[in-house]
């Protein structure tokens, strides 16, 4: 048996209940892990409140992102040991599979190695993160030195994540915040500038002030909505404007903003970081970056706070709050008194 993460019905993180469930020995392809921690991601919180890109089939269980260690192969699986350190990746969908759990069987595509340099938590806060980031930094924008990139929602992992892979790169980031009390810890975490403007003019004032005049080569965007045509003004010609999510809520329509993609050459796409890892040349290249990022302490991710797995319900109240800085871990293991402040 394992103790699992499942729900019944859309909802809050109310409907989320932790449950028995008989443990199937994996299957063909598949490699069966036993959870140490897990990396909450919104992607999560939207597909348990019905309003994610798949429909749960219930009872659901849910969960992208984990670490742990092997615990026994599917047949045709080669390439682990049983006790080998590992992370989960979200190669997979959870209508199928789910890592919200003590033990879980996943797809062998979804499973990397975890990497030496970070604890079981750190990886678990790892690679939703900065796969994404990666992708629209480098894969698609190509950003290079002195490039600006304005990221929105800087406080998010994936936020945080653009920001130290800017730093990697030599480009500057400018991170605009709804909440100015962050503006300190943002600068810390690398930010060249930090803006909470009041305005669309305000915004790209402040993005042409710390540009010089030249505005920012890429916009790095998980909320849409009508602030895009603000975000479209701060672009430099033939900037990038890449939106990875609709953090301003399903009723809000996200415009298009023709007069400043017509007259400056803007791309502007729409992006999901499922486009990386489903291609085996992009997924290795972006795997490769982040390790050696990794390894030189330059990507370091950022725990915000850490639940119990038996606090599965506040720790998605908290992931819901907007208060945090960086990434919301659950551990399947004891917390120590430190790792609970």
């Amino acid at each position: 048996m394992s103790r699992v993460v499942r729900f019944h019905a859309y909802g809050g993180p109310e409907v989320l209940r932790i449950e028995d469930e008989p443990l199937p020995t994996p299957g063909p392809g598949e490699i069966q892990v036993r959870i140490e921690a897990i990396g909450l991601n919104r992607a999560e919180a939207a597909f348990r409140a019905g309003q994610y890109l798949e429909s749960a089939e219930f009872p659901s269980r849910l969960g992208y992102e984990a670490s742990g260690n092997v615990e026994a192969l599917g047949p045709g699986v080669a390439g682990f040991l049983p006790g080998d350190a590992v992370c989960v990746i979200p190669a997979f969908s959870m209508t199928r599979y789910g890592v919200y759990a003590e033990f879980a069987n996943v797809p062998a595509n979804a499973v990397l190695r975890r990497p030496p340099e970070l604890s079981a938590e750190s990886a678990a806060a790892l690679w939703m993160a900065y796969l994404t980031a990666y992708g629209a930094l480098v894969d698609i924008a190509h950003l290079g030195r002195d490039d600006h990139v304005l990221i929105t929602a800087p406080s998010s992992s994936v936020g945080l994540a653009a920001i130290q892979i800017a730093n990697l790169l030599g480009a500057r980031p400018i991170a605009i915040t709804r909440s100015p009390e962050k503006h300190a810890a943002l600068l810390v975490a690398g930010a060249h500038h930090v803006f909470s403007p009041a305005g669309d003019e305000a915004l790209i004032a402040a993005v042409m002030t710390a540009t010089n005049g030249k505005g920012a080569n890429l916009v790095f965007d998980p909320v849409a909505g009508p602030g895009v045509h603000a975000l479209a003004g701060t672009l430099a010609p033939q900037g990038n404007l890449v939106i990875y999510g609709n953090l301003s809520g399903a009723g809000e329509a996200t415009p298009f903003p023709f007069r400043q993609a017509i007259g400056k050459g803007l791309n502007l796409r729409g992006y999901l970081v499922f486009e990386i890892i489903a291609d085996t040349g992009r997924r290795q290249q972006a795997e490769s970056f982040i390790r050696e990022g990794v390894r030189l302490g330059a990507l370091q991710p950022t725990i915000a706070r850490r639940f119990a797995f038996d606090d599965i319900v506040a720790a998605h109240r908290y992931l819901e709050s907007n208060q945090q800085l960086g990434k919301v871990v659950v551990s399947t293991t004891p917390l120590t008194n430190e790792q609970q402040e």
